[in-house]
């Protein structure tokens, strides 16, 4: 009797984690980190296990937002081919669970990934 659908499904998804975690890892070894991500002081640093843990739709904000240094939502957007309130929810989200801070300049709101962004987590 063979798997049930659901089995072969969570199979596929597994590979896929795990042909990441290999890609992340061997980006590592070689020395190639993503600006922002590793092992960044501040307790609200997005390291390689919090952006794993994130779902789909807020970890593509943040790696996004990880490339651009600091950026408007509607910069993100481009980036990223979703609407600007869209990634705009996205990002105020990613700002409560305090792993990104939020910037007023005028009527500009910029949003970036920080050393010194307080949050959760543990320092390394």
């Amino acid at each position: 009797m063979g798997m049930p659908a659901q089995w072969h499904e969570l199979e596929k998804v597994l590979v896929r984690i795990e042909r990441k975690i290999d890609l992340i890892l061997k980006s590592e070894g070689e020395g190639h980190r993503a600006k922002g991500v590793g092992k960044v002081k501040g307790a609200g640093a997005l390291d390689i296990m919090t952006l794993l843990s994130l779902p789909d739709h807020l970890r593509k904000t943040a790696l996004t937002l990880i490339k651009l240094g600091r950026a408007m939502a509607k910069d993100v957007a481009k980036e990223t081919s979703r609407a600007r309130a869209i990634e705009s929810a996205y990002l105020n989200q990613l700002v409560r669970m305090e792993y990104v801070q939020r910037k007023r300049v005028g009527k500009r709101v910029y949003f970036s990934v920080e050393e010194n962004a307080g949050g959760r987590g543990h320092d390394h």
